[in-house]
C-alpha cells in the first residue's frame, strides 16, 4: 500500500483517523494508520480499559453469532459497521457452525472494504460492501445484499459498536426501526452501545478525543439504549453489560471496565 504526500493510500485518506483503524489498534492488529494509533493513545490515556473493552466487544459478537447459528438456527446475516477484519469473523464463526450460512458485511471505510475482499473473494457465502449506516435502504438494496440475504427468511442484523457513531439528529431510532421492518418474523437484532454511565470522566474523555475523527460518538444512558429494541423481544438476560451476555466462563470482570451495554432481541412471528 502506497502513500503520497497528501495522506492518500490508494486513495484512502490516512491523515484523518477512524473509528475502524483506531479498533484494529486496539485489537492489536496491523490494519491501522499513523493517525489512526496516534488518536487511539489518546484514548487510552483517558480511558486504559478500551483494550479490554473492544476485546469483549468481539468476544461478544462472537458469542451471539455461535448462539444465532447454532441454537436459533439462524442461516443469513447482514453485519452493519463491520470495521477491519480480524480473528474470529462473523462468517467464521457462522460457518463453523452451520457451512450453508451467508454473510454481508457492511462498512462506509474504503479501507475496510479493500481489506475484507482479500478474504472473502473466494467464499461465494460472504460478500463485502461499502455503504452507510445513516442510508440503510443503500444498504437494505444494494444487489450484493440481495444476492445473499432473503428477507422472506428469518436473519439477523448485527449492530455492533456503530449505533454510537450516529447522533441524535441522524435519528438512529428511526434507522433501526427502518432495518428491523424489513426483517422477516422469526429474526434477530443484535445490539450494543457504548454508555457513559458507569464511568463518566474516562468515557468523556474518550468521546474528545473521538470528536477530532471521522465519526464523533455519542454515548446514551441504558435507557436510550435499550430503545433501540422497540419492536423486538429482549433475549435472556436483557441488555447488560457485555461481559454479562452467555459468557463461556465465569468472569470477574466488572460494568465499570466495560462500559459496553448489549442485547439480543428476535422480531416476533405473526400468529
Amino acid at each position: 500500500m502506497t502513500t503520497d504526500r497528501s495522506g492518500q493510500s490508494d486513495g484512502i485518506d490516512t491523515s484523518v483517523p477512524t473509528a475502524a483503524g483506531m479498533y484494529d489498534y486496539y485489537l492489536g492488529g496491523r490494519d491501522n494508520f499513523a493517525a489512526d494509533r496516534r488518536a487511539a493513545n489518546k484514548v487510552l490515556a483517558a480511558a486504559p480499559e478500551v483494550i479490554l473493552m473492544a476485546r469483549e466487544n468481539r468476544a461478544f459478537i462472537q458469542r451471539a453469532v455461535r448462539f444465532l447459528a447454532r441454537e436459533a438456527g439462524i442461516r443469513q446475516f447482514l453485519d452493519i459497521g463491520s470495521g477491519l477484519p480480524t480473528q474470529g469473523n462473523v462468517h467464521e464463526i457462522a460457518q463453523a457452525e452451520a457451512p450453508d450460512a451467508r454473510v454481508v458485511y457492511v462498512d462506509n471505510d474504503p479501507k475496510v472494504l479493500a481489506r475484507s475482499r482479500l478474504l472473502t473473494t473466494e467464499a461465494k457465502t460472504t460478500s463485502v460492501i461499502t455503504a452507510d449506516l445513516r442510508d440503510p435502504d443503500a444498504i437494505l438494496d444494494h444487489p450484493e445484499t440481495r444476492a445473499l440475504i432473503d428477507f422472506d427468511q428469518p436473519m439477523a442484523i448485527l449492530l455492533v459498536a456503530v449505533l454510537h457513531f450516529i447522533d441524535d439528529e441522524t435519528d438512529p431510532y428511526a434507522i433501526v426501526a427502518r432495518l428491523r421492518d424489513a426483517m422477516a418474523p422469526g429474526s434477530y437484532l443484535v445490539v450494543n452501545h457504548a454508555t457513559a454511565d458507569p464511568r463518566p470522566d474516562n468515557a468523556g474523555g474518550a468521546k474528545e478525543v473521538y470528536r477530532n475523527t471521522r465519526y464523533p460518538a455519542t454515548h446514551r444512558s441504558r435507557e436510550q439504549i435499550e430503545r433501540f429494541f422497540d419492536g423486538v423481544h429482549l433475549l435472556d438476560p436483557g441488555l447488560v453489560f457485555v461481559p454479562a451476555w452467555r459468557p463461556d466462563t465465569e468472569t470477574d470482570i466488572t460494568p465499570e471496565e466495560v462500559w459496553i451495554l448489549g442485547g439480543v432481541g428476535r422480531k416476533p412471528t405473526v400468529d
